[in-house]
């Protein structure tokens, strides 16, 4: 079994290195994780969003990130907002976006404890948000599609709305090094990793994936990374974790 990432250069970016990935390690989560959406990772932790549209319920997970083992999980939602995005960790909490299931609609944006998911702050906005990450000014969220971003203050002051000039549709997303680092599908499809300048927005970076053995591409849903480590939460349930090494300058 083979899974591939193919790395291509930017004209702009000749340092960055062509070439073929496999996975270092995949695990299975051993959860129903119905429709996945984010995920973050820290130390041998791994958090995952998702929602499970049949029950209309909006899902927050905490595993064992080696062994796929469950270790807590909590329902998000709050009448028609049932559709968690894209989630990031900060300290003690996470943050994570919980929607109305269409674009242009609303959004719940929470910030939980990340051991027991207790709701510890929120703001509401008036748009649907898929994913979140955390800036110096506070936070970036990236709309249905991504076709804009949003930075608030973590009050929910709003600082600015800007159009998101990748052509990405955003699934989830982090803050590294001064760097937005984000995945999704391109208009043709194809999955991606970008590396976009903060706060230009300016794409320094994209590095094009294949898929799993199950057809999806790997930048379909969740990603997290630190330093070079890459993690990839692509499938819905049964979900995998696929953990990389990016070749070259990963910031």
């Amino acid at each position: 079994m083979r899974f591939l990432l193919a790395i291509l250069p930017l004209s702009v970016m000749a340092a960055d290195h062509a070439g073929n990935l496999q996975p270092l390690q995949t695990v299975e989560l051993h959860a129903e994780t119905h429709h996945v959406q984010g995920i973050d990772v820290e130390g041998g932790t791994l958090w995952v969003s998702a929602v499970d549209t049949r029950s209309r319920r909006g899902l927050l997970f905490r595993f064992d990130r080696k062994t796929g083992k469950l270790l807590h999980s909590a329902e998000v939602h709050s009448g028609e907002r049932y559709h968690p995005g894209g989630i990031s960790i900060e300290g003690g909490s996470v943050w994570v976006p919980v929607a109305e299931y269409r674009p242009s609609s609303t959004t719940s944006m929470q910030k939980r404890h990340r051991g027991t998911f207790a709701l510890q702050a929120e703001f509401d906005i008036n748009d649907h948000i898929g994913a979140v990450a955390i800036v110096p000014e506070g936070l970036v969220g990236a709309n249905w599609d991504a076709r804009e971003f949003y930075v608030w203050r973590k009050t929910g002051e709003r600082l600015r709305r800007v159009a998101n000039p990748s052509g990405i549709a955003i699934q989830d997303m982090k803050f590294v090094n001064g760097r937005l680092i984000a995945s999704g599908l391109g208009g043709d499809g194809r999955g991606a990793v970008i590396w976009l300048e903060w706060p230009r927005l300016k794409e320094l970076r994209r590095m094009y994936v294949g898929r799993t053995d199950r057809g999806v591409a790997f930048t379909h849903e969740g990603l997290a990374i630190h330093g070079r480590t890459l993690y990839l939460l692509p499938e819905d349930g049964p979900s995998r974790l696929f953990r990389f090494e990016i070749p070259g300058t990963a910031d």
